[in-house]
């Protein structure tokens, strides 16, 4: 992945222009087939995560029981439909990330959420391992306000356990989504189309406490 060496978020005022009209002409998901853009039907929820580089994240959304479709994309950001070289570039604010449909029967939010912590390292601000910029920072980006009431207590959870095991605070933002952009048909579903693909998605090997209702 193109990397940027910006450490600081661009501010509205200073972000490219995008443009109108999206960068994308969807296709249904190249693994299962489903659809990635809505509507979705009324059963299913969205959530968008940020973790890194978005190929292997979302690699490890579609093979979770209970997600009906992924894609990936940019949050977060100023710039309207940005393209990939954009947000690279570090001048629109967004950070690359995946959508995640699913069906709150089969999977809960906070099942969704423990796999977000668990498969990355979220302590480590402008990037990713290896991968450097605004555009690899973590987040969490939610569609209700049960989402991030269940996002801010898996962080609260989650914060004294990665501590101990002897990383620094959690950095990952927590908001309410603004608006999701999807990135061009190549990233979609990028490693299933290109198995020996880049993947920079790598866990702390530290486990993420879930909520009463799910266990422990």
């Amino acid at each position: 992945m193109w990397q940027s060496r910006k450490a600081k978020i661009t501010e509205p005022g200073s972000a490219l222009p995008g443009r109108d009209t999206a960068i994308l002409d969807p296709a249904p998901h190249f693994v299962n087939g489903n659809p990635i853009v809505g509507p979705f039907a009324a059963n299913l929820e969205s959530i968008v995560v940020a973790m890194g580089c978005f190929w292997g994240a979302e690699r490890i959304f579609w093979t979770l029981p209970g997600v009906f479709t992924t894609a990936v994309g940019y949050a977060g950001g100023s710039s309207p439909n940005p393209t990939y070289e954009e947000v690279c570039s570090g001048r629109t604010g967004h950070t690359e990330a995946v959508l995640v449909v699913f069906d709150p029967a089969v999977v809960s939010v906070d099942q969704i959420l423990k796999r977000f912590w668990e498969e990355h390292d979220p302590t480590q601000g402008m990037r990713q391992g290896n991968d450097r910029g605004t555009q690899y920072r973590s987040a969490v980006y939610t569609n209700t306000e049960a989402q991030l009431e269940a996002a801010s207590a898996s962080k609260d959870r989650y914060s004294p356990v990665i501590r101990a095991a002897g990383y620094g605070d959690i950095t990952t933002e927590i908001e309410p989504l603004g608006e999701f952009y999807y990135a061009e048909d190549y990233h979609q579903q990028y490693l299933a189309k290109n198995p020996s693909g880049y993947c920079g998605i790598g866990g702390t090997g530290v486990s993420c406490p879930t909520g009463l209702s799910e266990g422990v």
